[in-house]
């Protein structure tokens, strides 16, 4: 964002009217308060985002330690991308020992869920609540689930899921057909060489290759397997599962494939410009309020870089026909 004092008011302004939207959720004005003043913390120039930081330039003090893991989806399109949802999760150690989840603020009623089952249910609240999708990507400790990806396809939910070379399938020859057999012996022009979108050290490219499965199936409908080979190390080989409509291209495919690294461009940027990791808490509640706020932070900075994005397009480019997003979560 840019540092002139337009800009500022700019930011402040839409940091506020999101605050708006979600003030009714606090009880009394003392949180009020100082939600938005956490906000605004979290996307002011500081050399730390934490717990101490954020508090001085609130106006308050404190001071915490933090080790956490959270399960976070993210919502991406090309105009942007930002993290719509997040869980804490609790390993056994944690709700085995109901006194401990008590005094770290965790209810009675939160019971162990791997880290699958939070994902999943993310999901399944986002399609609740009628948010817009065209796909489900997810790297392979989530792919890997042969349940999730049923329960998917049995809501004609559209996925390009990241797996493992021990995955099987269904085809047309065994039951359970190892993934890693489907390619060895495909021609040689079966694979393209394709970039699956921009990473850290520019275009992200590698061979590909796609193989049907799933013989039975919809009219309209396609399974896949889809292989991602390495150009330089021709031995190192990933393995995707797709369910899709009938017309989708291998290149579609990839770019859906590709756009899973989104989740780590959001926390890339949402630590960057938002405090997301710089917290220092210890209770259960106080995670999900600094998560969920710097959340909100990073979806504003991200429309707002939209906006601009397009008037620039205007002031640059002709007239053109648009094209449609397809918007997609990453878990």
């Amino acid at each position: 964002m840019g540092g002139d004092l337009a800009g500022v008011r700019l930011w402040a302004g839409e940091l506020g009217a999101l605050h708006e939207r979600f003030v009714h959720r606090f009880n009394r004005e003392e949180p009020r308060q100082s939600a938005l003043a956490y906000m605004r913390g979290l996307v002011a120039t500081l050399q730390r985002k934490n717990g101490w930081t954020l508090a001085e330039e609130a106006g308050h003090t404190g001071r915490t330690e933090n080790c956490q893991i959270g399960v976070f989806l993210a919502y991406a399109t090309g105009r942007g991308r930002t993290l719509i949802d997040r869980r804490l999760y609790l390993p056994t150690s944690w709700t085995d020992d109901r006194e401990r989840c008590r005094r770290a603020g965790i209810d009675d009623t939160v019971a162990f869920e791997t880290k699958v089952a939070m994902a999943k249910a993310m999901v399944r609240r986002a399609i609740a609540e009628k948010i817009p999708f065209g796909w489900v990507t997810a790297d392979a400790a989530y792919g890997f689930s042969k349940g999730w990806r049923f329960e998917l396809e049995q809501g004609d939910v559209f996925h390009v899921m990241a797996t493992t070379r021990h995955d099987t399938v269904v085809t047309r020859w065994a039951l359970d057909h190892p993934v890693h057999d489907l390619f060895p012996g495909l021609p040689r022009q079966k694979w393209k060489r394709r970039s699956c979108g921009e990473g850290a050290h520019g275009r992200r490219i590698y061979d590909w290759a796609r193989v049907e499965v799933r013989p039975w199936h919809r009219e309209d409908r396609r399974h896949w397997v889809l292989a991602r080979r390495s150009v330089s190390r021709p031995e190192e080989i990933s393995y995707y599962i797709a369910y899709c409509p009938a017309d989708t291209t291998l290149d579609q495919l990839i770019r859906i494939a590709g756009s899973r690294w989104a989740v780590e461009e959001c926390f890339q940027s949402a630590k960057q410009e938002c405090g997301l990791d710089d917290y220092q808490v210890r209770r259960y509640p106080g995670w999900h309020r600094h998560m969920t706020l710097a959340m909100a932070a990073h979806a504003c900075l991200t429309v707002l870089r939209a906006r601009q994005l397009d008037a620039d397009k205007a002031e640059t480019d002709p007239p053109s026909s648009s094209t449609s997003a397809s918007p997609r979560f990453d878990a």
